[in-house]
């Protein structure tokens, strides 16, 4: 690991911790030595980064500090351009724009150190399945998953019959081969997971959610304990 690197995971760890860290605690956690450590505390308090304490008591970086924009290592790099190039491949075409953008983003700002890893990328993301297609459009069911409201749709059972519902959309999961909202079910009157590829029509209400999303996702993951496998 680069120097550089490093002392951007030391202000990772830091920010991480609530408590004091201690530098053989940090030393360990690097695979440094504590001399190294030391040398690496001196060089960020150089800096001006707003770390306290010294060797022997811990180290510990004040609240509110924050680093400066796309300070990348290679593997967050890596980790970053791997999930935006499996977008572009499988996400609907305002998911696919959007990837792209942020690819040419990062590779605008990012250290010419840093910028081999991205044009010469070697992870690529790879499937034998066929790309899944929607004629709905994601975007508008992205936005009032967002925006928190009702979605009207016309949804195909898997023996073909059609019925109207009115959901309230927690989250839209991808998957390798389809696309699923996992959703309350005002006509079930319980959760429900449409595939997408099966919706034959769908349109946001201008009625919102009435509960939280964050009590629909806890009582959703509550329900996937009492669900046998």
């Amino acid at each position: 690991m680069r120097r550089t690197e490093r002392l951007f995971q030391i202000i990772q760890i830091l920010r991480a911790k609530r408590s004091a860290v201690t530098g053989r605690q940090l030393a360990d956690e690097l695979g440094i030595s504590l001399r190294s450590l030391y040398r690496d505390m001196a060089e960020l308090i150089a800096q001006r980064v707003p770390v306290r304490g010294e060797a022997g008591t811990g180290y510990v970086l004040d609240e509110g500090y924050d680093m400066p924009p796309l300070m990348l290592t290679p593997d967050e790099l890596e980790a970053a351009v791997l999930g935006a190039a499996w977008v572009a491949k499988r996400g609907d075409p305002a998911l696919v724009r959007g990837a792209r953008d942020l690819i040419a983003k990062i590779a605008q700002s990012i250290p010419q150190a840093l910028r081999p890893v991205l044009l010469d990328a070697t992870l690529k993301p790879i499937s034998m399945r066929p790309i899944p297609r929607e004629t709905l459009d994601m975007a508008s069911v992205r936005r009032a998953v967002r925006d928190r409201f009702k979605i009207a749709i016309a949804y195909r059972d898997g023996d073909g019959s059609v019925t109207s519902r009115t959901i309230w959309p927690v989250f839209i999961a991808y998957m390798e081969d389809v696309r699923i909202i996992v959703a309350w079910c005002e006509l079930r009157q319980g959760f429900r997971h449409f595939r997408t590829d099966r919706m034959d029509a769908v349109e946001v209400a201008a009625e919102r959610i009435p509960e939280r999303q964050e009590a629909l996702l806890k009582r959703w993951k509550a329900l996937q304990k009492l669900t046998p496998m």
